[in-house]
């Protein structure tokens, strides 16, 4: 695959990566499995994972100012 920005060959890898999810929670999602790219380092999610972090993201507690869970398929 090629990247959406630089167009580099992207490379599975597992990192932790941060979304935000309100005005002021963050929840970090660790080992989580990503395309990154060669070039330009830029991430994208598969639709299998992207799936999932949504499942997770939406048990969130959203009184948290961070939260912290790792990823498992």
């Amino acid at each position: 695959m090629r990247c959406r920005v630089c167009g580099g060959l992207l490379e599975p890898r597992i990192t932790d990566l941060p979304f935000k999810t309100g005005d002021s929670s963050i929840v970090i999602l660790r080992s989580l499995p990503v395309l990154q790219c060669r070039q330009c380092g830029g991430t994208e999610l598969e639709q299998a994972t992207m799936s999932r972090v949504d499942q997770l993201l939406s048990r969130v507690d959203g009184s948290a100012e961070l939260e912290i869970i790792r990823y498992a398929a």
